[in-house]
């Protein structure tokens, strides 16, 4: 019996995957490298800036901020250009290898907080750019009845990545003590290969000659595509980032910071879990229903933060919720915006919508350390819940009018 339940469970696993177009496989293993790399930074970086430099929340929401939102103008023009040359694989390329040199560039920095947001900056310049050509291409390469699918799929191979980045940063940390310079070099080496991978077998589709009329930005003012901007807005303003959440964890429980660089692990298990299943659900259910089910899931996520659970349960339920926020929120956010945007101005729609959501977690992140600078954490937590709360009930009819 149970043999043939692996048979069976290995059967579905080998359909889901005929489904999804080589292209996206290999979009797949970009992702996953390049978020080995990233991984290994972001898992340190709230440690190093807090605890080695000492920063304030004040200054750690700054920087968080400029980490996550810097890359809103970069955004659009990446869009705009791949549009433009109808070349998107090469601007995606043009921005992994960029992050890949802003690694080494966190070396030079030292411990200049202007200095280290110049080189976060750059990074976030280089994610910018190759953001939205890449979902681009994800959706170039699908059949639009399987995009939740494609896009949760590519997802799940970004989360192996993102599984696999605090593990090798906590081996090096753990190899050598506080030196952060060695994961810093580990991370460049891998973002190196990420860009070899996409030169090797990721391709362009081929895309028919675009008439310049059909190159008109005017597709974007739709009403449909311009509430769903504003509602991912709304709903970006009140999300706490992953470093905030991390370091609200660890305040919380005590964690020794030797320990820290595994906390993203419990978010990217539950992503990786649950990346493919929500792609599909929101294939046949409504993605803008499981889109903004997600974000229940964090408000749930944000609640436990400021209840009276405690230890390992807390930690569990907390990051098995980010987890799945981030499943049920990520690609599906894409895929519902993919039918709303002609080919031809595809990227561009999508970088201003991720540019709107950019921009919003930017002044969230600002808020939150300016709160839990002025108010302290219970506070700051309190107050991200109530508002999500909010923009979750304000959203909702703005998605329910999306046509």
């Amino acid at each position: 019996m149970y043999v043939s339940a692996g048979l069976g469970n290995a059967a579905r696993a080998m359909r889901v995957w005929r489904l999804v177009a080589p292209n996206i496989v290999a979009l797949g293993a970009v992702s996953l490298v390049t978020d080995v790399s990233s991984e290994m930074i972001t898992a340190v970086l709230p440690l190093y800036l807090v605890l080695s430099l000492g920063l304030t929340p004040l200054q750690f929401g700054v920087l968080d901020g400029m980490y996550a939102g810097v890359t809103a103008l970069i955004r659009l023009a990446g869009g705009r250009l791949a549009d433009r040359s109808q070349r998107h694989r090469l601007v995606a390329g043009l921005g992994y290898a960029l992050s890949a040199v802003c690694k080494l560039g966190l070396l030079a920095a030292g411990s200049s907080p202007v200095a280290l947001g110049a080189v976060l900056a750059a990074d976030r310049t280089g994610k910018g750019l190759r953001t939205a050509p890449r979902d681009a291409l994800i959706a170039a390469s699908s059949a639009p009845r399987d995009l939740g699918l494609s896009f949760g799929v590519h997802r799940t191979m970004d989360t192996v990545g993102a599984l696999a980045g605090p593990l090798a940063a906590f081996a090096v940390l753990w190899a050598a003590p506080g030196a952060y310079d060695a994961v810093f070099v580990v991370s460049c080496c891998v973002a190196v290969f990420g860009v070899v991978l996409l030169v090797a077998f990721v391709r362009d589709p081929s895309i028919r000659s675009v008439p310049r009329a059909a190159m008109s930005l005017r597709p974007l003012r739709r009403p449909g595509f311009a509430l769903m901007c504003l509602a991912a807005a709304l709903l970006g303003a009140c999300t706490i980032s992953d470093s905030f959440v991390y370091l609200l964890l660890q305040r919380r429980l005590g964690i020794a910071a030797g320990y820290f660089p595994l906390l993203p692990l419990g978010t990217a298990a539950s992503f990786l879990a649950l990346a493919v299943p929500f792609g599909r659900l929101a294939d046949r259910a409504g993605r803008r229903v499981v889109f903004l089910g997600g974000h229940v899931l964090l408000l749930g996520a944000y609640l436990l933060l400021r209840g009276p659970l405690a230890g390992a349960v807390l930690l569990a339920c907390v990051l098995t919720l980010h987890g799945a926020f981030y499943a049920a929120t990520d690609g599906v956010l894409m895929a519902a915006a993919g039918p709303l945007l002609p080919g031809p101005v595809r990227a561009s729609g999508m970088a201003v919508l991720q540019t709107a959501q950019a921009l919003a977690r930017l002044m969230s992140s600002v808020l939150i350390g300016a709160a839990w600078t002025a108010w302290g954490r219970p506070a700051a937590v309190t107050a991200a819940t109530a508002g999500l709360g909010v923009a979750i009930v304000a959203a909702w009819p703005l998605l329910r009018a999306v046509r």
